[in-house]
């Protein structure tokens, strides 16, 4: 399975989701030293390819991708404590993610949310 998102800057997504959350690229370097396409894995047999907008827009056709600020899915790191919780959370934020929800209990669980830099929702979560 690939998950794909649209991302404005390749190095910045590069580096803000090495950073963020620890993900590890994979595929050949190009002449830029990024993997390309840009992926990161995410389990054993899922992979999230993140596509310049332009090529995500060719891929798309007529279909439009969701608008600045306007998420259509959250992407969720489950780990396994509170502290965790708050460590990725502070990690994200230094990496460059805005906080959507800080760190709180709801009734299912210990969460807090945060956007990538091109807006994309992530959850970061313990039961």
């Amino acid at each position: 399975m690939i998950i794909s998102l649209p991302i404005e800057d390749r190095p910045r997504s590069y580096a803000f989701y090495q950073e963020a959350l620890g993900l590890t690229p994979v595929g050949e370097p190009d002449a830029d030293g990024i993997p390309e396409p840009l992926q990161f894995q995410l389990a054993a047999d899922v992979t999230m390819m993140l596509i310049p907008t332009g090529g995500f827009g060719w891929v798309l056709g007529e279909q439009p991708a969701a608008p600045p600020g306007q998420s259509e899915c959250i992407l969720s790191l489950q780990v396994d404590s509170e502290e965790a919780v708050d460590t990725r959370n502070a990690t994200a934020l230094a990496a460059g993610a805005v906080q959507v929800t800080a760190p709180t209990r709801k009734p299912w669980a210990y969460l807090a949310t945060f956007t990538d830099p091109d807006g994309h929702l992530w959850m970061i979560s313990t039961d």
